[in-house]
């Protein structure tokens, strides 16, 4: 097998714009294959150069923390999170499925309903929040109804995952590039005091609140686990993986670190507690109207991030019902089982959720425990058990290697959720841990070792001869399909035993 050692040829990265995407759950060929490692870096830059990224920062100064204090469990969080939304970012081109159809070999193919359903439910959880921040923020800056704002931004936001891949890829592009020199202006005005603010009040440091911090933080990328893939499939399967690693790692941490800073220091210095007003006050101390000019641009990044969520959900539920019943992927399927997300999103976040503190708090706390196993579990078959050989067709064929319920998955996944129950801290539910101890809440922490412990002992049953038999003779099937040109390999997987 070859092995890689350099960037791949750059293909044609739009086939035509003003067409649809054709793909959804099924495999991307050589053929379709394109795209650039940086625009993975540009992409996850802008999906969190937004307010609910800033809004992260409100929470240690609510908490009681300093701005120092604050920005360093910002930081620490977001490494730990990140680190966990780059590596899945690595197995979209080599794999060249959705994140959630991969799934499938640690689930099985009915069992994968499981993290569908989690993912799903997170996808859900962040596009009500981005609807309750877009509404009430323009109500209270633009006096346009909360109404009228949710069903705009929603309709955008579909018509772009509609589009699909490309125009999201597009939209984020030009989206970066827009809004980068803004928010440079204002990261500069306040830190040279132009941005005038009342004195921060003293605070004094407590590890409840650290780590309260530092949980917001993580969820923010460890939510977008379960979508890395769908947005990197299209790269060429040579792709080094360390490259498009450290991109997205690079443009996930650094944007949320940078946002939460702001937020945090506009929470000290303003008292700041919506994200959109804050940022459009602190703008307009530069000059009038300048305020305006980022908040617009914010806010068609969070409804970028929007078309994010319906494009993947699509995949979600397609894979869902293609896992009980086969079903052969159209743009008509594609496209309703958008709509049917989007709408949902569109009733609970015009006329169900109206706090935007109390979606947030419960929303990215809930995402964590629903996301934490599954993602150490996806990893470790990764990285440790299968080290990235997967059996492309056996995916897509219930009765095959992966088998129709993955109980070691499963039951990884189970027990660690499980057993984080009783350290919830949610506003409708405090775990006796989490009222003993003030409100902490280890959780994930608990989900991580539980759930990875469990796997890496059951999956010590898993036939990796078998698998490698089977991985060769999928890629058989694929080359003499025409869908791949050569097999590949990786040094990075291949060193080490096999687990």
């Amino acid at each position: 097998m070859a092995t890689v050692t350099a960037d791949p040829p750059a293909a044609p990265e739009f086939t035509s714009l003003a067409e649809p995407e054709v793909r959804s759950i099924d495999f991307i060929p050589d053929s379709e294959r394109h795209g650039k490692i940086r625009q993975q870096g540009i992409f996850w830059f802008l999906s969190n150069t937004q307010t609910l990224s800033v809004a992260v920062g409100f929470t240690g100064i609510a908490l009681g923390l300093s701005v120092a204090t604050t920005i360093l469990g910002v930081v620490l969080g977001n490494i730990f999170g990140t680190i966990f939304m780059a590596l899945h970012a690595s197995q979209g081109p080599r794999l060249g499925l959705p994140q959630m159809i991969q799934s499938r070999a640690q689930f099985g193919y009915r069992g994968v309903i499981l993290p569908l359903a989690m993912a799903l439910f997170t996808y859900l959880i962040f596009m009500v929040i981005d609807i309750v921040i877009l509404k009430q923020g323009f109500q209270g800056l633009f006096g346009i109804s909360p109404t009228v704002t949710a069903i705009v931004v929603t309709l955008i936001g579909f018509a772009l995952a509609i589009y699909g891949y490309d125009w999201l890829h597009l939209a984020f592009k030009v989206l970066f590039w827009l809004s980068l020199p803004f928010w440079v202006a204002l990261s500069a005005w306040i830190i040279f005091g132009g941005v005038a603010g009342k004195a921060a009040p003293v605070h004094h440091f407590g590890w409840i609140a650290f780590i309260g911090v530092f949980a917001y933080s993580a969820s923010i990328n460890i939510s977008y686990a379960p979508v890395i893939s769908d947005y990197s499939r299209y790269l060429p399967r040579n792709t080094p993986y360390w490259r498009v690693i450290s991109a997205v790692f690079s443009g996930g941490f650094w944007s949320l670190t940078w946002m939460a800073a702001i937020g945090t220091w506009m929470a000290a210095h303003l008292g700041a507690t919506d994200a959109l007003v804050s940022v459009h006050q602190a703008g307009n101390n530069i000059f009038h109207g300048f305020g305006t000019i980022i908040v617009v641009l914010a806010s068609l990044a969070l409804v970028a991030t929007m078309g994010e969520m319906v494009y993947s959900s699509q995949l979600v539920i397609m894979t869902g019902f293609d896992s009980f019943k086969p079903l052969t992927p159209t743009f008509r399927k594609r496209a309703l089982a958008a709509s049917v997300f989007a709408l949902v999103c569109l009733v609970l976040g015009t006329w169900v959720f109206n706090t935007q503190w109390t979606a947030i708090d419960d929303g990215l706390d809930l995402s964590l425990y629903v996301l934490t196993p599954w993602t150490i579990v996806n990893l470790i078959d990764y990285f440790l058990v299968r080290k990235g050989k997967y059996a492309i067709v056996e995916l897509e064929n219930r009765h095959g290697l992966y088998g129709v319920w993955g109980w070691r998955g499963i039951s990884a996944y189970l027990i660690g959720f499980l057993a984080s129950v009783p350290f919830w801290n949610l506003s409708f539910y405090e775990s006796p841990f989490a009222k003993a101890h003030d409100a902490l809440d280890i959780s994930f922490l608990v989900e991580l070792l539980v759930a990875g412990i469990v796997y890496l002992v059951v999956s010590r049953s898993i036939d990796l001869k078998k698998n490698a038999v089977a991985v060769a003779a999928s890629e058989e099937k694929l080359a003499a399909a025409g869908l791949i040109s050569a097999s590949i390999d990786d040094p990075m997987l291949a060193r080490g035993e096999a687990w």
